[in-house]
């Protein structure tokens, strides 16, 4: 299996994607167990117009509105989420790193962007398992990649978004409809 996986990500690595590259979500998780996922925050954003519309791409409005979606994400799926953001050219003071939320969120200081944060994050993380950052940044995908990182196009990671709350609205939906039936059978499965 693992010279399969291997042999796909090789074979796919020239596609401009990157998506999870040619395997499907499915096959990626049952290949490897992710740790953690990481998350280019406003390579995200600028390629997500639809989500927290008419703001402005560095506003915390948008970055509010993405957390909340990677929230939403990592509840469904278990995977523990970091967002990075440059935080040198901030409007209103220095921004705050946020960790009491569900999403770890993280600025980077003056003197160092979001990418050295991801790709040392990446590093660092590799021993305890799979990593996967969600970037558009090309040469951060070959950076991390590099050194046996997986990396996702945003526009494929907002398609597994999309996929995550489709499938929990649908066991919602059968849920209740179960709740519903044994309720009107007076309780009895």
């Amino acid at each position: 299996m693992e010279s399969e996986v291997q042999g796909s990500l090789a074979q796919s690595a020239d596609r401009a994607d990157f998506g999870l590259w040619t395997l499907g979500w499915s096959d990626y998780a049952s290949a490897m167990a992710l740790v953690r996922i990481l998350v280019d925050g406003y390579s995200l954003l600028h390629n997500w117009p639809e989500l927290a519309p008419g703001a402005a791409r560095h506003s915390e409005t948008a970055r509010d509105a993405l957390v909340e979606m990677l929230t939403q994400y990592q509840d469904a799926k278990g995977t523990p989420i970091t967002v990075f953001f440059d935080g040198a050219g901030s409007r209103r003071g220095k921004p705050k790193n946020e960790a009491a939320g569900a999403v770890e969120v993280l600025f980077s200081r003056a003197g160092q962007t979001a990418d050295d944060l991801i790709e040392r994050a990446a590093h660092r993380f590799q021993e305890y398992g799979e990593v996967l950052v969600v970037t558009d940044d090309y040469a951060e995908r070959d950076t991390v990649s590099g050194f046996g990182g997986s990396v996702s196009s945003c526009a494929n990671f907002i398609r597994l978004i999309g996929g995550a709350q489709a499938e929990l609205e649908e066991n919602l939906q059968q849920h209740n409809l179960a709740e519903r039936k044994r309720f009107n059978c007076g309780g009895q499965p």
